[in-house]
């Protein structure tokens, strides 16, 4: 009987997309295959809905339960049919999480609820009415004190919420009560607080988490990236390593208490915060199987782990790095890089890799911009310099980003979307009374301080946009690809194969393949198949999950940076559905179209 049980709850996961990540691993892996290799270049557009509203950053996941598909966009969360798109219920609300919302089931005597957040407010609605719940907080709702850019995790009765504030906070899943919360500034007591010298981690803020949870349901753990500590190009005013920041931190759901952490980077002076979701796997190493979680990075490094221990799986090398010459600034001597996989994105830049073969009106406007700023060859954690501009590789959006790997289990591959792009600029002094300007939004991150700590001494200045490409064109000034889709083999670290991800049709005309920037992920599943829009392009793929051949693409209106979901539905069909919402840190065109896919 409760063989029978468990069948049925796999079952309806499979045939659901239960959460952003697919399940609370985040693996986006579905073990549907009715969509394939040998028939994918069949699927057709099945229907398209508009939520009406274009601003940007429609960045959403939809979720599939029990024949309902609900998600999130700046005007409000919306319930759709998921074989006609046609609107079932809208709950009106500005604000609402970017990058798509939860499901929790309830149980005998609590139906199931959607869970969002709108500006502070955490919402939970029930999913037949759209209405809130009023066994919920005060009213269907607790006020977090803190916006969020991605939606709670769901371990069991308990929610756990990332957000701008360095607390991860767990609530009573039935009334919102508070359960406990975890600071990701190491507190007196912790003995990792000897990492913010000079009492630092009194006034530091950031050291928060923009990006998903990921949880272990057999062991009550939650896996949470955390973002840079404080300003993200100087440091000087928190000197250290600054514990939790840039870490991959494991938590007890019951307790609350830390498992583990590894920190990715130490005392970050770059904007590397960890943005994507931790991914959940198994590996095998010499006929043992380990619990093990990937992180993907700004930085283009694939770390992989341990999940129970925290012990890394292929070994981690701390190198040496260049020191800052910016008064008052402590950068760390060494940064950890992974030996296996080796870092799946470009990391330096040498003037004479300047690039030669896309044209010369590209080869003379990128000679130009490093002549004219007088750049200097770029090494991997280069700090930004007082006065004096510095190439950094990758740029803050990466690398990886929010949008993280998928893993496929039958396969046995992380496969994952880098971008090949770098960034510029130079720091400066703020003089008293001058204001520090340079504000913006976290690349990739949820808009907040981009350049210093109100307390810094220095402001971050980028000429000309500070993105270190051709802007007319969005050509980098690297040789390409300029964006890829790799795989990577999870029992050996080894890639598996590596592909240009996106294309310039001028170029492509020209049989130049280089790839493009890419925001948004992609996701695998059973009829070995990757499906991943995210490119500039704005095309959606498939590609073949064993060796990267590109079989399929449809265009649409503009660029998706978002990760689709698949589900089979009431009609026996599967379907792929991608939000094509543009905009962004990619400078895309912008939409309001949710688009589902299906065999003919």
């Amino acid at each position: 009987m409760l063989v029978a049980i468990a069948a049925g709850a796999t079952a309806r996961a499979q045939n659901n997309w239960l959460q952003a990540g697919q399940d609370p691993g985040a693996t986006k892996y579905s073990t549907l295959d009715q969509i394939n290799t040998g028939n994918v270049d069949q699927l057709q557009r099945a229907w398209t809905f508009n939520t009406g509203d274009k601003s940007g950053f429609f960045e959403s996941t939809p979720l599939v339960v029990d024949g309902v598909m609900y998600l999130s966009a700046q005007n409000g969360v919306f319930a759709l049919d998921p074989l006609t798109g046609a609107q079932q219920w809208k709950f009106e609300t500005s604000g609402a999480t970017r990058r798509g919302l939860a499901y929790w089931r309830g149980d005998a005597k609590t139906a199931g609820r959607i869970l969002v957040s709108s500006d502070t407010k955490l919402l939970a609605l029930d999913t037949k009415t759209g209405k809130l719940t009023q066994e919920f907080g005060p009213g269907g709702f607790v006020d977090m004190g803190v916006t969020m850019a991605s939606p709670p995790s769901v371990h069991k009765d308990v929610l756990i919420t990332p957000g701008g504030t360095p607390v991860i906070r767990a609530w009573n899943a039935r009334t919102g009560a508070p359960l406990w919360t975890f600071n990701l500034i190491a507190q007196p007591g912790d003995p990792n607080n000897k990492t913010w010298e000079h009492d630092s981690w009194k006034t530091i803020g950031g050291t928060n988490t923009w990006g998903y949870l990921s949880i272990d349901e057999e062991r009550g753990i939650v896996y949470i990236p955390v973002s840079i500590a404080g300003g993200d190009y100087v440091g000087v005013e928190r000197p250290g390593d600054n514990l939790y920041g840039t870490s991959l931190v494991a938590v007890d759901i019951a307790t609350g208490k830390r498992r583990w952490h590894q920190q990715l980077v130490h005392h970050d002076i770059w904007d590397f915060d960890l943005g994507a979701a931790p991914t959940l796997f198994d590996a095998v190493k010499d006929g043992k199987r380990i619990p093990a979680v990937a992180q993907i990075t700004k930085m283009g490094m694939l770390f992989m782990f341990d999940r129970v221990t925290g012990a890394p799986l292929f070994g981690i090398e701390e190198r040496s790095v260049p020191p800052s010459t910016v008064p008052g600034e402590k950068t760390s001597p060494t940064q950890p890089f992974t030996i296996k996989p080796p870092p799946l994105a470009r990391i330096s830049l040498k003037k004479s890799e300047l690039p030669t073969t896309i044209s010369p009106e590209h080869t003379a406007y990128c000679a130009a911009l490093w002549d004219k700023y007088k750049l200097q060859d770029s090494v991997p954690y280069t700090p930004w310099q007082l006065n004096q501009d510095i190439v950094m590789f990758p740029g803050a959006i990466g690398g990886g980003n929010w949008n993280g790997v998928s893993y496929n289990k039958k396969l046995g591959l992380i496969i994952t979307n880098v971008m090949n792009a770098g960034q510029w600029g130079h720091l400066e002094e703020v003089k008293p009374g001058e204001g520090r300007g340079g504000r913006g939004g976290r690349a990739g991150g949820p808009g907040g301080d981009d350049a210093d700590s109100p307390r810094s001494p220095y402001r971050k200045v980028t000429p000309e946009g500070g993105r270190f490409w051709e802007p007319n064109r969005r050509y980098p000034c690297n040789e390409p690809p300029w964006g890829e889709l790799i795989a990577v083999s999870t029992n050996t670290g080894d890639i598996a194969w590596r592909v240009p991800l996106g294309e310039f049709e001028e170029l492509e005309k020209k049989g130049i393949k280089t790839g493009t920037a890419s925001l948004g992920g992609g996701i695998t599943t059973a009829g070995d198949l990757v499906f991943i829009a995210a490119t500039i392009d704005g095309y959606f793929r498939a590609f073949d999950a064993r060796n990267g051949k590109e079989l399929w693409k449809t265009k649409l209106d503009v660029p998706a940076h978002a990760i689709p979901a698949t589900f089979m539905g009431r009609d026996g069909k599967q379907y792929v559905v991608i939000t094509a919402g543009g905009g962004g840190f990619l400078r895309s065109p912008t939409s309001d179209a949710v688009v589902a896919f299906r065999l003919p």
